[in-house]
């Protein structure tokens, strides 16, 4: 699921897509006012990638989802949070990332990667970050 207003985090999750299909993942990739959080019930690897509203707020067309993610059990589910944002906001630069990386742990749901946190829109090293953010993901998936 992605929530994007500038498109930086729609690349950052078609960056994903195309990082788990190298992977021989099967994606499904949903912008996130169509995102439905039950839809992560029959997902194995779940991943948020959002930006941060203002002073670091849940964005608009993402809240509905985050509420209702907060209701979800995903005990045995993977997941990992990534998101772009601007430095220029300080303490508040990719809030969202580090709030929904916290209800996800409340869903039972298990870490499989640290956070990806991408200043602006990615680069050649956030694309790498990226890549192995996915990587470790399948990997924890696995098993390994």
């Amino acid at each position: 699921m992605y929530a994007s207003m500038t498109g930086n985090n729609e690349e950052i999750a078609g960056i994903l897509e195309e990082s788990f299909e190298n992977l021989g993942c099967e994606v499904d990739n949903t912008e996130a006012s169509q995102a439905d959080a039950s839809d992560f019930e029959d997902a194995d690897i779940c991943i948020v990638a959002t930006y941060t509203d203002g002073e670091g707020e849940i964005p608009e067309e993402a809240q509905d989802f985050y509420d209702d993610l907060q209701e979800e059990d995903l005990a045995g589910k993977i997941y990992g949070v990534c998101g772009s944002g601007d430095r220029f906001y300080g303490e508040h630069f990719c809030a969202t990332v580090d709030d929904f990386d916290q209800v996800f742990a409340n869903t039972g749901a298990i870490k499989g990667a640290e956070s990806v946190k991408v200043d602006l829109a990615a680069e050649a090293e956030d694309i790498d970050k990226l890549d192995a953010f996915a990587a470790q993901l399948v990997q924890k998936s696995n098993g390994q």
